[in-house]
């Protein structure tokens, strides 16, 4: 990440997942060192500081096959999304107005248990969001613990702020990806937090939502990770109403589609599928384990959306799985972390478990 800013690595202690229970727990060990491989670059971009998940049409050029020949485990996002419901026909022909707009915020306040001080800003996607915040207080130094989602890095390096161990503000996911860490209250490195719940929908007990109102704190919640649904593009800040309005300020008018007005207000009233999904998250990722375990490779962290391992070559583990037209996420700064989402039905289990297999 030296290419966009300085960064400091804040030490970690050991990861345990789940109160330490389950097999998927350990400690990040600090960046490898770059390493020339031989195996193509499947990256969007060609850029560290800005690789993703997903990218398949870039794994398609170098591996053929079409996008429905391919099972794509490179992203955290659940496989089996909420289902959509009927929509209303003016959601695609009018402007979004007030009352859609304070339908899905009133449901989102109540999913999420937000606290009466808080406000409630929705986004197209989280990205957006994150994006814009850096831009809300004059530029400074930020602490972000690595690894993380390195969207963070890149917003507050394009407003020109500059990464520090001993910032007055600070960035933490919650859990972490890729590693899954769970942040506590107590954790939190700076007086200024946001704090990034992308994730988090899995596994609400860990939620810090309670801290939302706080004087210049804001909760990021993400729609496309736990319902599935990442191309509907909706995300969430919750914070004070000061920060709120000058977020939407940034955002403009319209910021979130009349589509995914109406399906997020369904998703996020539902609670009987949110609780349903969660549990069989549990047992899917449970049946993950086994299979990479199986396999040899050694778990490293993770969440019930992803599992993070490490191989001996991970770039040749995700080279073989590539030929055989499944997708998986490697991380420019590791040799060996190597991440899976959670495949969505027995078909494709043993299509990985087979892959896996294979020299």
């Amino acid at each position: 990440y030296d290419q966009i800013c300085e960064v400091v690595l804040i030490g970690w202690t050991n990861i345990a997942l789940n109160g330490g229970q389950g097999p998927f727990s350990g400690a990040y060990p600090g960046p490898a060192k770059a390493v020339n491989v031989t195996t193509p670059d499947i990256s969007q971009a060609g850029d560290d500081t800005r690789d993703h998940g997903g990218g398949l049409d870039a794994a398609i050029a170098i591996y053929g096959g079409t996008r429905s020949d391919w099972l794509d485990l490179s992203t955290g996002i659940n496989p089996r999304p909420f289902p959509i419901p009927p929509l209303a026909a003016d959601a695609w022909t009018a402007l979004p107005d007030t009352g859609a707009q304070a339908a899905l915020e009133h449901a989102a306040r109540r999913f999420w248990r937000v606290p009466d001080d808080a406000d409630i800003v929705a986004a197209n996607g989280a990205s957006a969001l994150i994006a814009a915040i850096p831009g809300l207080w004059p530029v400074g130094r930020v602490t972000i613990p690595a690894p993380t989602y390195n969207e963070h890095a890149a917003a507050f390096a394009n407003h020109g702020w500059r990464q520090s161990g001993d910032a007055d503000t600070a960035v933490v996911v919650n859990p972490n990806n890729p590693d899954g860490r769970i942040w506590s209250a107590t954790d939190l490195p700076a007086r200024r937090m946001i704090i990034d719940e992308s994730f988090c929908d899995v596994t609400p007990g860990a939620s810090l939502i309670r801290l939302a109102g706080r004087t210049d704190t804001i909760l990021l919640k993400s729609f496309g990770k736990f319902w599935g649904l990442a191309g509907l593009r909706l995300g969430f800040a919750i914070t004070t109403p000061q920060i709120a309005a000058r977020l939407r300020a940034q955002l403009g008018p319209w910021a979130v589609s009349g589509p995914a007005l109406q399906i997020g207000r369904a998703a996020l009233s539902d609670d009987a599928w949110a609780d349903a999904t969660r549990d069989r998250l549990e047992k899917d990722t449970a049946m993950l384990d086994d299979i990479l375990g199986a396999a040899g490779l050694t778990p490293a962290g993770g969440t019930p959306l992803f599992r993070l391992v490490h191989a001996r070559d991970a770039a040749a583990v995700q080279d073989r799985l590539c030929r055989a037209h499944i997708l998986t996420r490697r991380f420019p700064y590791s040799t060996t972390l190597l991440r899976f989402g959670v495949p969505a039905d027995d078909g494709a289990r043993a299509r990985l478990r087979t892959a896996l297999k294979q020299p």
